[in-house]
């Protein structure tokens, strides 16, 4: 049976934030944690200190009676990514699997 709960290092939840958000420009919060695959519960934390580290733009908009928290990535999130995660995922891939030179993984259907 495959475990269906994987877990995932913190740096690469904080990568999947910026690029998410950087693909789809700015997302409310349950379609953020929903796309990153993230508990709002367990990970609000992450999202918090993002945005305390402005990597991240927190916009609340008033909508009737409630509030719509609107997420978008900075500048300085954005070259945090490229600066910092994309050498860190290059040198520690996800799965601990360092990359190999033949990668033939096809499947055929007929």
């Amino acid at each position: 049976m495959a475990d269906s709960k994987k877990y995932r290092d913190r740096i690469y939840i904080i990568k999947d934030v910026i690029l998410t958000l950087s693909e789809y420009g700015q997302l409310n919060q349950t379609a953020l944690f929903s796309f990153c695959g993230l508990n709002i519960s367990k990970h609000k934390q992450i999202i918090d200190n993002l945005e305390e580290n402005d990597m991240i733009k927190r916009i609340e908009i008033a909508d009737g009676k409630r509030t719509v928290t609107i997420f978008k990535v900075t500048n300085k999130g954005m070259a945090f990514c490229h600066e910092i995660l994309e050498p860190y995922e290059k040198l520690f891939p996800r799965g601990g699997k360092p990359p190999s030179a033949f990668n033939l993984g096809c499947l055929f259907f007929v």
